[in-house]
């Protein structure tokens, strides 16, 4: 039999997932976001759940191609643009839209020969020092761009920077807001600011512009709230925003063994057993995209569920296998046995969930890495008949 580790993505919760986006931003239609392989859930297998979003946006060219050859007729968007000149031939081949972010990107359009003018979107860097124009170099970039031939459409574009962070409330989105405001005030264009933290904090509460629109009316862009992550985790949960986990990680118990007190488990011994106990080997480890650092101290590790039952690792994690404390598993339930389920994040048969948001805080990350980190040699299953 094949190694006994496998990842689910979960249509239905995607299905779920995209519904709560499109509830948050109101008025607004929906990016999903797919870059990075649709956050490792793989584009052709979320495909099915989300081509009901009004568009993709995504990094890479190649994605793009994909999206289009499953049948997709809408809007995509490349976020971070064009790479070099010659990228605008694809992007006249299949209709992409692109972020223009910087000067070269507007000379690349002006020498660029094509009979149908591109759609960009012009990103305006409003405090996250990242990509796009400073708001007092915004409306020459604009007016540079709407000379041109070789463009029709031009969106307004900004990224929030705290939009996840309660360190200064609505201040964290409020500064870059009045800023984008302020250079864009007259401009014609479709709006895109709110990403999965700005749409669900923020989208209903801050009401701007003269047409008295939510924050970012035109176009939302829902990136790991898609994928059943809460973007502002610990302040809020999936739970709390009514997101439902997309990808399940799981596999089964290999072996077990009694370790004494005293004795030490793992490389580097840094676990040390207070008392007599049952561990559980795993197969799975960092070689699988499993955060090596998720238990590096003899305090408990990262949450895991064995039969559904909640407990966490002890010891160093290896490149093929993990330990946990079979403890609390055996004390709801009886002995373990080899085959049993051991679910690292998301659902069990059981029932019971584990979100990646607490596993990744264990391990000092964040959903975004543990998801997009699955490894080429983990087989993955889709899970949920595609809705009528």
């Amino acid at each position: 039999m094949p190694r006994p580790i496998l990842a689910t993505v979960h249509l239905d919760a995607l299905r779920h997932n995209l519904h709560r986006c499109n509830a948050a931003a109101g008025d607004a239609r929906v990016w999903a976001v797919v870059k990075a392989n649709a956050y490792g859930h793989g584009i052709e297998r979320v495909w099915p759940a989300l081509r009901g979003a009004d568009g993709f946006a995504l990094l890479d060219l190649a994605e793009a191609e994909r999206l289009r050859a499953l049948g997709w007729r809408g809007p995509i968007l490349l976020l971070e643009g064009c790479f070099e000149p010659r990228d605008l031939e694809t992007c006249s081949r299949l209709d992409l839209w692109h972020v223009v972010h910087t000067e070269e990107q507007i000379d690349w359009l002006a020498a660029h020969k094509t009979h149908q003018p591109h759609h960009v979107f012009l990103k305006m860097n409003s405090g996250m020092n990242r990509l796009g124009f400073r708001p007092q170099a915004y409306r020459a970039a604009w007016a540079r761009l709407q000379a041109l031939p070789q463009v029709g459409e031009i969106g307004l574009m900004t990224h929030f920077s705290d939009a996840d962070g309660l360190r200064r409330g609505r201040e964290g989105v409020l500064h870059q807001v009045e800023a984008f405001v302020r250079a864009t005030r007259d401009l014609p264009g479709e709006r895109s600011l709110c990403n999965s933290a700005a749409t669900l904090r923020h989208a209903r509460r801050l009401r701007l512009g003269d047409d008295g629109g939510a924050l970012g009316a035109d176009w939302a862009r829902a990136g790991i709230a898609l994928y059943g992550s809460a973007p502002d985790h610990p302040a809020h949960t999936a739970a709390d925003w009514d997101l439902q986990p997309t990808m399940t990680l799981a596999s089964r118990l290999i072996a077990i063994q009694p370790v004494a007190a005293g004795e030490t488990v793992g490389y580097g011994s840094i676990y040390t057993a207070a008392h007599d106990m049952r561990i559980g080997i795993v197969a799975c480890g960092y070689a699988d995209g499993y955060p090596r650092h998720a238990s590096l101290s003899q305090a408990p590790g990262a949450p895991v569920l064995v039969r559904g039952v909640r407990t966490h690792l002890v010891g160093r994690v290896s490149m093929d296998m993990l330990a946990v404390d079979l403890t609390p598993v055996e004390a709801a339930g009886g002995p373990c046995h080899l085959g049993d389920e051991v679910v690292l994040w998301g659902r069990s048969t059981s029932g019971a969930v584990l979100p990646v948001d607490e596993v990744a805080q264990a391990a000092g990350t964040i959903a975004y890495e543990l998801l997009c980190a699955v490894a080429a040699r983990v087989p993955f299953a889709v899970d949920g008949a595609e809705a009528p």
